[in-house]
């Protein structure tokens, strides 16, 4: 039988008529247009046209949706038909293809890069800004490129052109990080027997090299000095100067300190225990505080103890301080980028007590909460050599008070490279 319709009848339908028979119908109900081959166009009372095939499998009478028409053309619609017609007859039902199809297709949408990355980042224990830093790092640069793609299916190239992205803006660090956090999404699919092996391995030698990037820090203990003493001279926010003043005493990452709780801080026993969820190790952290660290938190009680944070924000005592809270500070102090930074303060305590003031490097390095293990291997507990610590804390923090005097400074004893 012929083809029946035309692009011009099927525009010309409606409910209530019928223009191919050239007659009213019910408008409460569908009428069917038909083509040929068991292929029709159904109106809907609605007025809503859906392509139909009809068709016998097995000695079955069956019909199979084509689309909606004007979305899928008269022509279109003629295409899948005859597609359709083939599968029939090779003795394949085209119902049972088509859930076939889609049930592949949800397959390969819930091993894709972006499922299983997702999958893997909510496995995460990380504190929430890192959290929040790598999930638009992936928003951002990598999902929009492989993350549709079945992540089993991922090659080296395709990694590479995604870095290559990031170089191509100067973010040489960022492309780094990010390809490491691709490989990280790539074991957990190997893990969870969704891919066979990690691509981003491949990419070792392939990648532009970071230039090596260090936190600004002073090491030179006049200098030091000169900027203990402006510190103690801050004519700003007396929360701000407070911490600046904690930041030089305690040397403990940024993030730390101004996510620190007084419900963490133990005057009495001159501690601060820092929970494991806080730390970038993942570890529980204590900080012996000196007397001086003791004596500023003491005044500083009496303007934030009553709030949940140490150091609030300036917006909504609710929230800590701002990240670039004490950065501003020294900015404002005369101190630029190259010269001090909020993360520096690490950098001169542990350049200092190892090479001007002589402590042990194991000391230091547990009370940086970095990873230290003890000879046997054993990562040290929070409180390991707790008494040796407390008197670095505390000759650190007279030693400081010294250089803010304007006191003699210890010669180095540098160290042979």
């Amino acid at each position: 039988m012929p083809p029946m319709l035309t692009d011009a009848l099927i525009r010309k339908a409606k409910p209530g008529h019928n223009p191919a028979k050239k007659e009213a119908t019910d408008p409460t109900k569908p009428y069917r247009m038909a083509d040929s081959g068991g292929l029709y166009l159904e109106v809907a009372p609605t007025g809503g046209k859906l392509w139909r095939w009809k068709y016998r499998h097995a000695g079955k009478e069956k019909r199979l949706a084509l689309g909606a028409y004007p979305s899928v053309s008269l022509s279109e619609a003629r295409e899948r038909h005859a597609e359709a017609r083939k599968l029939l007859a090779a003795g394949v039902d085209p119902a049972d293809a088509r859930k076939a199809e889609k049930a592949a297709g949800a397959e390969r949408a819930a091993n894709s890069f972006e499922a299983v990355a997702l999958e893997w980042l909510g496995k995460q224990t990380w504190v929430e800004g890192y959290r929040v830093k790598v999930a638009a790092w992936l928003d951002n640069d990598v999902f929009p490129y492989v993350g549709g793609r079945p992540i089993a299916e991922l090659t080296a190239p395709e990694f590479l052109r995604v870095a290559r992205r990031i170089e191509e803006r100067g973010a040489i660090e960022s492309a780094h990080r990010i390809m490491q956090t691709c490989g990280q999404v790539m074991r957990y699919a190997i893990a969870t027997g969704r891919a066979e092996r990690n691509p981003v391995a491949d990419l070792r030698g392939a990648l532009s090299t970071a230039p090596e990037r260090h936190h600004a820090a002073i090491t030179d203990p006049g200098e030091l000095g000169g900027l203990l003493r402006a510190i103690e001279g801050y004519a700003g926010d007396p929360v701000t100067r407070a911490a600046l003043k904690l930041s030089a005493l305690l040397f403990a990452r940024p993030g730390e300190l101004r996510h620190a709780e007084w419900a963490e801080i133990n005057l009495d026993a001159a501690e601060w225990n820092i929970p494991a969820g806080k730390m970038k190790m993942r570890q529980a952290h204590l900080v012996p505080l000196s007397a001086q660290a003791v004596a500023i938190l003491s005044d500083l009680q009496p303007l934030t103890g009553r709030g949940q944070y140490v150091f609030p924000g300036a917006r909504s005592p609710r929230r800590p301080m701002s990240n670039n809270a004490v950065n501003a500070a020294l900015r404002r102090m005369g101190y630029d980028t190259d010269t001090m930074t909020a993360h520096g303060f690490r950098a001169t305590a542990r350049t200092i007590l190892d090479e001007g003031l002589g402590y042990r490097a194991d000391f230091i390095e547990h009370q940086l909460a970095h990873a230290v293990k003890d000879p046997n291997g054993r990562a040290y507990n929070r409180t390991a050599h707790l008494q040796e610590r407390r008197k670095m804390m505390q000759g650190w923090a007279d030693y400081l008070d010294n250089l803010r005097a304007g006191g003699d400074v210890v010669a180095f004893r540098r160290k042979a490279g």
